[in-house]
């Protein structure tokens, strides 16, 4: 009787784990396939008009000297708002406006000063980040191994969580300075598969952006 009841057991829990197994694989099956979703994020940025972005650095990242940039772009490359950027061990905030090819920039003290873009490319240059040659569009193209792990909401907003590798190249219009293979997450509108959220995981920090706002009205001019 003993053995019998033994035996009963080990058939419940036997039955139980193949069950449990079986309802995690029909869960991952049950889910879009990360790459058609990449690919679909990637149409979508294409047609964005306009934007609000917010990008986060955390942690000590070799290479990268931006810690905090937000602001208002356009699919023609005009853009406002602020960066943080680390040099000589201290932060600094900036002002920016981007028209055409100036870069009127503002440190801590003082008006703006009018520069050439060109030399935005340098440190940070918020212009390529809606431009489908050069930002977010090129790092989606980019992407290796996309797999969708969860339906997860971003700011109210029901989107699908995909897990991929980017690399430094791919990433350069949006993050600059980064090099080798990095760790990807990407979170994916369900609605309009236009890109909500994406989280670089890099040696010694993280990089998040964050987008929302899309093809409000937004009108740049010089200050």
């Amino acid at each position: 009787m003993v053995r019998l009841r033994a035996l009963l057991a080990l058939v419940v829990v036997m039955s139980s784990l193949v069950a449990c197994t079986r309802d995690k694989k029909e869960d991952v099956d049950s889910l879009p396939n990360g790459a058609t979703l990449v690919d679909e994020c990637a149409a979508a940025m294409r047609e964005v008009k306009t934007t609000r972005f917010l990008i986060v650095a955390d942690g000590e990242i070799a290479g990268l000297s931006l810690r905090r940039a937000e602001g208002t772009l356009t699919r023609e490359g005009n853009a406002k708002g602020t960066a943080q950027i680390e040099q000589s061990g201290s932060t600094v905030e900036l002002e920016f406006v981007i028209v055409g090819d100036k870069l009127y920039l503002k440190g801590p003290t003082g008006g703006y000063q009018t520069l050439p873009l060109t030399l935005a490319a340098t440190v940070y240059d918020p212009s390529a980040i809606l431009d489908p040659e050069r930002g977010v569009v090129t790092m989606l193209e980019s992407v290796t191994s996309p797999e969708t792990e969860a339906a997860e909401a971003v700011g109210g907003k029901d989107a699908w969580r995909v897990a991929a590798n980017t690399t430094g190249t791919g990433l350069a219009g949006l993050i600059p300075g980064l090099t080798g293979t990095i760790p990807t997450k990407l979170w994916i509108a369900d609605a309009d598969k236009r890109l909500l959220k994406a989280a670089f995981t890099l040696p010694g920090g993280s990089v998040t952006v964050t987008f929302e706002e899309y093809d409000v009205p937004a009108v740049i001019s010089a200050p």
